[in-house]
This record gives C-alpha cells, sequence and structure tokens, in this order.
C-alpha cells in the first residue's frame, strides 16, 4: 500500500475527484515543481486538441516544458512517476480494442504531445534508474467537471444543454463509439495501479466496452424528459482530422489486478443528469 503520493493538478477534474477519495495526498502548489515524497501522481495537462487554433505553443509549454521542469527534480532510483495519459495517444489506430502495445498514431497537439510526453519519461528513467507508470485515460464521466465544453468532455456539455431543453447537434448522428467510465471508477482504478500495478508499464484505464454517443445522449434525454431536439449534423474537416471516430480499449492488464467497474451506464448518465 502506497503511503503518501505527491500530487500535480488536484485542482482538475480527475485530480481533485483522486484528492477527494484518497487522504494520502499532497497536493504540489501549481507554480511548484519539487516533489514532497518520492511516489508521484501527474495530471497536469492540456485537455483538448483545439489549442492549436489560438495558442500555438500552449500543448507544448504545458505537456512537454513542465513536465520537463517536474522531471528535473526526479534524477533517483528511489522516485516512481505515476504518469496521466490519454486514450487519445492511440490516435487513429487499425485495430480495437487498442492494447498497450498498440501502434500509436496520434493526430493534433494536444495527443502528439501527451504521447511525446511518455517518451520522454521513458527516456529519462534510462538515464537516471527513476521508475515509471503510464496510465492511459479513457472518456472520463461524472458530475462536478467546471470546465466541459464542445471541445472538451462534450457528452457532459452536450447533458447539460438538455437540462435546459436546448437543442443538441451530434456528429454523424452519434455513431461513434467510445470507452467511458465514471470519474470514481477511474479514480479508484488509479490507486490500484499505483498500489498493485507492475512498474516500468503501460496501463489502459476504462471499461473496456464500446459505447455509441447516441446511446449515452438518448439515455440522458429519456431521464431528463428533456425537449430538446437532437440534430445530426457532419462534423467539420479539422474534426475529421484530429478526432478518432471509434475507439475503446483492452483492459486485461487493468483487470489482472482485479479491478471492477462498479458505476454502470446508466448510473453515469443519472449521474450526469
Amino acid at each position: 500500500m502506497t503511503e503518501k503520493i505527491s500530487l500535480y493538478g488536484s485542482s482538475g477534474f480527475i485530480g481533485k475527484n483522486f484528492n477527494r477519495m484518497y487522504s494520502n495526498c499532497i497536493n504540489i502548489a501549481r507554480n511548484s515543481r519539487e516533489p514532497l515524497t518520492n511516489e508521484i501522481l501527474y495530471f497536469i495537462s492540456t485537455i483538448d486538441n483545439y489549442n492549436i487554433l489560438d495558442n500555438i505553443t500552449l500543448d507544448v509549454e504545458t505537456n512537454l516544458k513542465v513536465l520537463c521542469e517536474v522531471l528535473n527534480y526526479c534524477r533517483s532510483e528511489d522516485v516512481t512517476f505515476n504518469f496521466i495519459s490519454s486514450w487519445f495517444v492511440y490516435g487513429k489506430i487499425s485495430e480495437l480494442p487498442a492494447k498497450e502495445n498498440s501502434e500509436c498514431n496520434p493526430t493534433g497537439f494536444y495527443s502528439i504531445t501527451k504521447h511525446c510526453a511518455e517518451q520522454l519519461i521513458k527516456s529519462f528513467a534510462e538515464t537516471y534508474g527513476m521508475k515509471y507508470r503510464i496510465l492511459r485515460l479513457c472518456n472520463v464521466l461524472g458530475s462536478g467537471d467546471k470546465k466541459v465544453s464542445k471541445k472538451k468532455n462534450a457528452i457532459t456539455w452536450l447533458i447539460n444543454e438538455m437540462k435546459d431543453n436546448r437543442d443538441v447537434t451530434l456528429y454523424d448522428g452519434g455513431k461513434h463509439y467510445r470507452d467511458v467510465m465514471h470519474v470514481n471508477d477511474v479514480c479508484r482504478a488509479i490507486k490500484l495501479v499505483i498500489d498493485e500495478g507492475e512498474l516500468n508499464q503501460t496501463y489502459n484505464i476504462g471499461s473496456g466496452i464500446p459505447t455509441s454517443i447516441k446511446e449515452i445522449i438518448q439515455l440522458a434525454h429519456e431521464h431528463l424528459e428533456s425537449k430538446s431536439k437532437i440534430i445530426n449534423i457532419n462534423p467539420p474537416n479539422f474534426h475529421n482530422n484530429v478526432q478518432t471516430k471509434n475507439f475503446w480499449m483492452n483492459t486485461d492488464k487493468l483487470k489482472s489486478l482485479g479491478f471492477e467497474q462498479k458505476i454502470n451506464l446508466e448510473s453515469i448518465v443519472k449521474d450526469l443528469c
């Protein structure tokens, strides 16, 4: 059982929930880089692929430069760096579900810099003996995310629109599949990997279940008894260029640690509603 964890990014949606659920976290201040324990959990990241449109250097500065500044304090065999990555690093892969050893083909600045960050951590670990784990998260859902938008966590944003009976649009009729899991289950999975997962390994964190966006939105529409119209539209070219149409994960490695998902899709949707 891990004792104290230096938590970077405790103000974000998942980091805040992890900090709420587990009392052994030491929150590292936003402008601080030096960890206070040898076990590190690192959430700091940008949150979508759209920064190229208005702040072209933000993904590099946040996902790579800040990471390197923190790694500078981790030149020790005693340090274990648990890095929170994303399913976005897989990009447009040819075979699903994605396995941890699947070839990554990220598209978009967010996706590319997250994958680059993984490679930097591995190279740094080889140089200095630091240990690491890379955790690639699925689509994380749950109430309380204050930064949802059309760009980030669009599923929650669409449900929020339906709460106010505003019409919503779905790209390609919502036929795309995603791997979704409730934030509480995600935090439980992260904690399990930190406590029981092998060192110097990558773990997929997800349900392993392909779920269509249409199914999620229709469940929410029925639960809310919303008057919103659900309108099908074609996605813009930029979305087609950087987004994957269908995605879900192979989660056998996570399940081998004894993980079981507790919150099903219907309960996730009810929470969001």
